[in-house]
């Protein structure tokens, strides 16, 4: 559980966070807004350390498929344009993967 909540908290900083600079660079927002979006990357990456994984790369790896859905819900949520199936299927077969990675059984 201290895994999927550390992921779900890292993927809303990560997208927060560049999205500060999306809006900064291509929605003409003040440069101010970077300050909030560098706190947010930074916030991301200590949530990480909080994944239950023996390895910084295996963590990174399965966070790619909750990065992706997350960045969907966000596409949805706050740019108001609802992601369509193929949205949605490859966002599946990325939790499905990241699943893999994360939770397959390892050999010492």
């Amino acid at each position: 559980m201290t895994s999927l909540l550390a992921y779900m908290g890292a993927a809303v900083a990560e997208i927060a966070g560049c999205f500060s600079f999306w809006a900064w660079l291509r929605l003409d927002k003040p440069v101010w807004w970077l300050v909030p979006g560098m706190v947010s990357l930074a916030l991301f990456a200590w949530l990480l350390t909080f994944v239950e994984s023996d390895f910084a790369g295996r963590a990174y790896a399965a966070y790619g498929g909750v990065y992706i859905a997350a960045s969907l819900f966000w596409l949805w949520a706050v740019e108001g344009t609802r992601p369509d199936r193929w949205d949605m299927i490859g966002t599946a077969f990325c939790l499905v993967g990241a699943a893999i990675i994360l939770f397959g059984p390892r050999t010492a």
